[in-house]
């Protein structure tokens, strides 16, 4: 690569996608890290990723971004560049997808940007993805997913059956973490994507009517299918956690995974909330139309009205929002909506 652009512009859209040739993946990233019109054009190609996704079988259309619609030879050039998510079940193809966006963006991961980046809690970026394997552990375990390669030594999980599942849950990822840091990075990260590809391989991410079984996990009985489209919610969460550390963009899910994402977390908010709260009319906007539900008591007249974009209710859902910061839309009585935001909020265990 040379400073006269030369060969970088037909790179740009296999760079947004996390799909560069191993000869060039050092090289790209020093160009942009000095060259404005490149990088400039780089991020703009990494915002429009997500508008060339969509489910299985949906029509091909424009990307168009701030008005402008990109060249065809880029966006074909980007389609063929893209990483191929496996094929699975609508209900296990967010979760395909959001591997597939963590695993381009740890390619990002190099000397530029380390490894020890500080990111959430007390964890690195490695320590992120050690977590991601101890929260994909439980239901790889409940669907018969070896350990091989991501927990196999890893001792067994503190205290007894009995426990609760909030310090089962605890324990059980800080020893994961732990464990991980004897590793290097790429140990790490290859555990991650062996055990996420092997749930992914399962019948039950296959088969609809296989992912139907309800069963427990970190204290929630639900059907196999939610506990995939979980598993998407928190492996995008910590994706945009990453990319915030590393100062890169992290695209929201495609329309159709958020949405399924958004009705998840509400029916989860409304058992929390009981039949017995004020009810509230919950509106969710940017998603398929916008989504309207009414939560809390069916016995009385609606007493507030909510209306939040559909990533920030994810966002706030997944801990990195707070009732006080979240951008919303509220009438009548502020009370009952503060008592929905406040229990969303309360969901958070990420």
């Amino acid at each position: 690569m040379s400073d006269d652009h030369d060969g970088v512009p037909e790179l740009l859209a296999a760079w947004a996608f996390g799909a560069l040739q191993p000869a060039d993946e050092r090289a790209v990233p020093l160009h942009l890290a000095g060259c404005e019109s490149c990088a400039a054009e780089a991020e703009r190609l990494r915002e429009t990723v997500r508008l060339l996704d969509g489910p299985p079988g949906a029509p091909e259309q424009a990307a168009v971004h701030n008005g402008a619609a990109l060249p065809d030879g880029v966006l074909a050039a980007a389609r063929r560049a893209r990483p191929t998510a496996p094929r699975v079940a609508a209900h296990a193809a967010p979760y395909a997808a959001a591997v597939t966006g963590l695993t381009a963006l740890l390619r990002e991961v190099d000397g530029r940007r380390p490894w020890g980046t500080p990111v959430v809690h007390d964890w690195d970026v490695r320590d992120t993805v050690g977590h991601l394997i101890a929260a994909d552990e439980e239901l790889a375990r409940l669907l018969g997913v070896s350990a091989d390669g991501a927990a196999a030594d890893v001792p067994a999980s503190r205290g007894g059956p009995d426990l609760p599942w909030e310090e089962a849950w605890e324990a059980r990822t800080a020893d994961m973490i732990a464990y991980q840091r004897t590793r290097s990075p790429e140990e790490t990260v290859a555990a991650w994507a062996a055990q996420s590809s092997a749930l992914l391989a399962t019948p039950e991410a296959r088969d609809p009517e296989r992912a139907s079984h309800a069963t427990t996990m970190l204290g929630v009985r639900l059907p196999v299918a939610d506990h995939f489209l979980g598993r998407a919610f928190e492996t995008w969460i910590h994706t945009v956690d990453i990319g915030r550390a590393l100062g890169l963009a992290v695209p929201p899910p495609v329309e159709a995974h958020l949405g399924q994402m958004v009705r998840l977390a509400v029916r989860m908010l409304g058992l929390a909330l009981g039949p017995t709260a004020p009810p509230v009319l919950f509106a969710v906007t940017g998603v398929e139309g916008d989504l309207q539900w009414v939560l809390g008591s069916e016995g009385e007249p609606v007493r507030g009205e909510l209306a939040l974009r559909a990533v920030d209710f994810c966002l706030l859902v997944g801990g990195r929002h707070t009732p006080a910061s979240i951008p919303r839309g509220v009438e009548g009585d502020e009370n009952a909506v503060r008592a929905v935001l406040e229990q969303a909020a309360a969901l958070a265990w990420l």
